[in-house]
């Protein structure tokens, strides 16, 4: 029986036919997004998983040089030769539509492309491993700015899955069921109604039918008392 009260009418069997056709093709659509977010969304956890492994390494690098400079030199002089840097940065940010998910796009640009502008000190008075250490920065950044863009990735990407997953359930566990159930219960209601239409129709046809028969039963014994008192011989005296 179906969960709320319909009409039992060809209309809305119509109708919900209707309903039931679109469902099911929503439904492939929907497992077909699913899945392909599901791929795509794996591709981006791998990439996450090496980005994040690099990442970790070149700064356990930088670190270790930051380290060793600053137990070389003075703290005042490590503080004045990175207090004015030479490089500005410029980040900018688009958006990428994956699977209607707009995911954002980070493009770093430097206002020089001269390796030597990202040391803003001179080599005269600091120590090789700040040296190193301001290299090793300088090229774990932009792999920090791939990681922050491909974890946004994959968390944009989880929502929509379990939006998409929580569709898909409803859809099949709730929706088509219902109506699978309203269409059946609406088909039964239509053929019991059409063979109560039938009952009665031969009902009315067999009492037509014996009306005719009693009629023709009538006349035939008025016809036969007509001609049993035309017939009657006259008595003789």
């Amino acid at each position: 029986m179906p969960s709320a009260t319909i009409n039992p009418t060809r209309m809305e069997l119509t109708r919900l036919k209707g309903r039931l056709k679109t469902a099911q093709r929503g439904h492939k659509l929907l497992k077909d997004k699913r899945d392909e977010l599901m791929k795509q969304f794996m591709d981006v956890v791998r990439e996450n998983r090496a980005l994040r492994k690099r990442v970790e390494e070149g700064l356990m690098r930088a670190h270790g040089s930051f380290t060793v400079a600053a137990a070389l030199m003075s703290p005042e002089m490590l503080e004045q030769s990175l207090l004015y840097p030479k490089q500005s940065v410029e980040l900018d940010m688009t958006f990428q539509n994956i699977m209607s998910v707009d995911v954002p796009q980070y493009h770093f640009r430097t206002s020089s492309q001269d390796p030597g502008e990202v040391y803003p000190y001179g080599f005269a008075q600091t120590s090789g491993e700040l040296d190193d250490a301001v290299d090793a920065m300088s090229q774990v950044f932009q792999d920090m700015l791939r990681l922050a863009e491909v974890e946004k990735t994959s968390q944009l990407l989880a929502e929509e899955i379990e939006k998409t997953r929580r569709r898909v359930n409803a859809l099949e566990y709730v929706k088509i069921p219902q109506m699978q159930s309203s269409i059946k219960y609406i088909t039964m209601k239509l053929d019991e109604n059409e063979r109560a239409n039938t009952i009665r129709l031969m009902k009315v046809k067999d009492m037509i039918l014996k009306e005719a028969i009693q009629e023709k039963r009538d006349e035939d014994a008025r016809a036969i008392r007509t001609f049993g008192s035309e017939g009657e011989a006259p008595q003789q005296v």
